[in-house]
């Protein structure tokens, strides 16, 4: 290949880090803690001064629980384009029928682990 037929990745992959710099360099020239101050340092709400505890701490079953949302979205972002392509390699006769299988038995088996540990039970 010849080095003119890279020239558009070069020129995306310049673009990006530049945009990246330019945000990372405006926000923290701009942003809350440029300048520490007690006002812009100071948590705020609806005008009202923040009472108690900023920052409160949330449960380990919050994790656990979006931590299974994000595999199973994973799951949903695998099987679609599977989906669209399985009509392609049938004519193609390429059985992917078995590996999508077992991803699915595995993931199901996963599941099934995660709730006989009672992670999805909330009042617990």
């Amino acid at each position: 290949m010849s080095p003119a037929a890279y020239l558009p990745f070069l020129i995306q992959a310049f673009l990006a880090a530049g945009i990246t710099a330019v945000i990372l360099l405006v926000s923290s020239l701009l942003g809350q803690r440029a300048r520490h101050t007690a006002i812009k340092d100071s948590a705020y709400e609806c005008g009202v001064p923040s009472e108690g505890v900023i920052h409160t701490r949330f449960s380990v079953k919050f994790y656990v629980t979006a931590l299974l949302f994000m595999l199973f979205d994973l799951e949903i972002v695998i099987l679609v384009p599977w989906v669209f392509i399985y009509r392609d390699f049938l004519h193609q006769h390429l059985s992917i029928l078995g590996p999508i299988l077992f991803f699915m038995f595995v993931l199901v088996l996963g599941l099934f682990y995660e709730i006989k540990k009672g992670a999805l039970e909330w009042e617990r």
